[in-house]
């Protein structure tokens, strides 16, 4: 391996402007170590220090296949359609890869045989679409939605081509065979280098105690890059949620089921779509009491904690629903010789089933439930409070050797608050300094004279800020908030002021939003949370990364509460051990947008004053790039000049 990094190297003689990087090479050296000896090591890698070559050629080298999941799609097309076609031609040699997504990107042959005996049902658009698919699958080799040029995003009836974790019927399919999913996971079982993301890498954990379900082969040593995202995941696919789409599905699903069945079992088709609509009915039923519940609520949050007592008064409708689906399951076993889809209904009854126990067990201390409202849509969840034990012993499991690694894992200098959320007290630690050179290539600005950020002033002042920046950079700036109002208060202000075009999250799909300001010569964009972190911006285009609050996670978020409750009933602080560590990660992963090469070169601005006025705003900066730091506006001109 260390001649593969050597100066005169493959990479040195064969890559586009690799250079040897001292960062890389530890963490290269690191990654080989624990392959080789087993466990787990957390290493941070500061931007600029390579972190993905880092990890690949020990990948390549390790001699047993290794499975990598990264955070984001984007970082999966870069290992799988860049990194490893780049290495394997430096390294001359083959590097069998395996590119893997979840379920839903691939069509389901057995559903869309299904959807084609009903095309005389489908409104033309859709029947043009449906023929346009059924000439693309007679072609592809995966399956993969991606291929479909011109597909929209939101293209709906996409949904009824697939099969979730709920829908698949496994070896039981009559096209099993043929199966897009099945083929993915054959060609990974055959691969080196196995890519998926996080969520399907925590999907695929969710369900390996069922028979069939998985699909990620065996690996026994795993890398997890974006490292700090992997909490939310994990929440997300180990916590439980009767929501009105999973309702939805499972009629429309039981509906073509029955309907397939042969004249002869009309009588029992008809039974059976009665008990269904039971099912659905009670359901409704228990949404409409969630619902009564919500608007009793004094916030105006989302999400709402279902406390016990709340939870008595949705029992009663909750056992009706049990007592349906039971029902409705019980009738659906009486069938001589089953057809497996009407076998899937019935499990996915028995699982709603059991769903509902949990989801009403509000005093159960594992979890945290809560009733979430979209729109006029509302769903029971419930999620686990402490991931740490179900990444050690379900993500993580009994692999050999485990590397996770992120540009934003310490605070401070200080694994622990990561070691602890991750379940990883006794990893091996490495912390790589970023490569690029902060005190040239950057300015943090932060001014003076800020009212408090929970005052009525502050976004009016923030405006005004906002504005005097915009006009020294020229434009070429994402200004991030912690909250849709503000962004939209500021917004309202520094449009009338601005010369630049302004770009605003809401008003265009996110893809458009980023492909818009690349192409638009000192585009601003205005956005929120889901800019903060994986969107790559390289060069002049973005000079200038405005952050408004200190980005606190919302003590009134039901599992956010939840944490906290927990941290101060152990004895701990969960302000200085949650609430500070998280927010600085999160901080980080919004200013790391700014400088993503060495010739980058750019503002952080951060608007908050409690980073100056509050003490604990000496964390913060401890754990900042170490850029000059200034409260005036006329050094942003300098800074640009020079």
């Amino acid at each position: 391996m260390a001649e593969v990094f050597a100066d005169g190297g493959p990479l040195a003689k064969e890559v586009d402007g690799f250079e040897a990087r001292l960062g890389q090479r530890a963490m290269a050296a690191a990654v080989a170590r624990t392959f080789e000896d087993g466990g787990t090591l957390i290493t941070e890698a500061g931007t600029g220090t390579g972190k993905t070559l880092a990890y690949l050629v020990p990948a390549v080298l390790a001699g047993r296949r290794v499975l990598i999941s990264t955070g984001t799609r984007t970082l999966q097309d870069q290992i799988f359609y860049k990194d490893l076609p780049a290495l394997s031609h430096a390294m001359d040699r083959e590097i069998r890869a395996a590119y893997m997504k979840g379920r839903t990107n691939y069509l389901c042959l057995h559903r869309f045989d299904h959807l084609k005996d009903a095309e005389g049902a489908l409104p033309d658009e859709e029947r043009r679409w449906l023929h346009t698919i059924d000439e693309w699958a007679a072609e592809t080799n995966t399956g993969d939605r991606a291929e479909i040029a011109d597909l929209p995003d939101d293209f709906t009836l996409w949904s009824d081509m697939t099969a979730n974790g709920d829908q698949c019927l496994g070896r039981e399919c009559p096209r099993y065979a043929d199966c897009f999913v099945t083929r993915m996971r054959e060609r990974a079982a055959e691969s080196d280098v196995v890519i998926v993301n996080h969520h399907l890498l925590c999907a695929d954990a969710a369900v390996r105690h069922g028979a069939f379900g998985e699909v990620i082969p065996e690996c026994d040593l795993l890398v997890i890059d974006e490292a700090h995202q992997l909490e939310d995941v994990v929440t997300q696919y180990f916590g439980v949620a009767l929501t009105a789409h999973r309702l939805e599905e499972l009629d429309r699903d039981a509906g073509q089921a029955l309907a397939a069945l042969p004249p002869a079992d009309g009588f029992f088709a008809a039974q059976a779509r009665h008990a269904v609509d039971e099912v659905v009915r009670t359901g409704r039923h228990l949404f409409d009491a969630a619902r009564m519940l919500i608007r009793e609520r004094t916030d105006n949050g989302d999400r709402m904690t279902l406390t016990p007592m709340m939870a008595e008064r949705l029992l009663e409708h909750g056992l009706a629903f049990q007592s349906a689906a039971e029902q409705a399951e019980t009738m659906l076993r009486d069938l001589e010789e089953l057809p497996e889809d009407l076998a899937s209904i019935g499990a996915r009854l028995s699982q709603a089933r059991a769903d509902i126990t949990v989801l009403l067990a509000a005093d159960d201390a594992k979890f945290v439930h809560f009733i979430e409202s979209r729109g006029r849509s509302v769903s029971l969840r419930a999620a686990p409070i402490d991931v740490a034990e179900l990444v050690r012993d379900t993500v993580i499991g009994s692999r050999r050797a485990t590397v996770l690694t992120s540009a934003t894992l310490t605070v401070a200098g200080s694994f622990e608050y990561m070691l602890g959320r991750l379940g990883s007290l006794g990893a091996e630690t490495l912390q790589l300094a970023s490569e690029f050179d902060f005190k040239k290539q950057a300015v943090l600005f932060l001014p003076a004279d800020m009212p408090d950020p929970r005052s009525p002033e502050f976004n009016r002042a923030a405006a005004w800020q906002v504005s005097e920046i915009l006009d020294r950079t020229q434009g070429r700036a994402f200004v991030l908030f912690t909250s849709y109002a503000a962004m939209r208060d500021v917004h309202a202000v520094v449009s009338t002021r601005c010369p630049w075009p302004i770009l605003m999250q809401g008003t265009a799909p996110r893809t458009a939003l980023l492909r818009d300001f690349r192409a638009t010569p000192h585009a601003v964009l205005f956005a929120t949370a889901s800019f903060w972190q994986g969107v790559d911006v390289a060069g002049d285009t973005l000079s200038c990364v405005i952050i408004d609050r200190l980005p606190f996670a919302s003590p009134g978020d039901p599992l956010v509460k939840a944490r906290i409750d927990a941290i101060d009933q152990r004895g701990g602080n969960a302000f200085q051990d949650y609430q500070i560590p998280l927010a600085t990660l999160t901080l980080l992963q919004g200013l790391g947008r700014l400088i993503r090469t060495r010739t980058d070169r750019g503002v952080l601005a951060i608007l908050d004053p409690r980073l100056t006025k509050m003490a604990y705003g000496r964390r913060f900066l401890k754990s900042f790039p170490p850029a000059p730091i200034t409260s005036d506006l006329d050094k942003i001109t300098d800074f640009f000049k020079g």
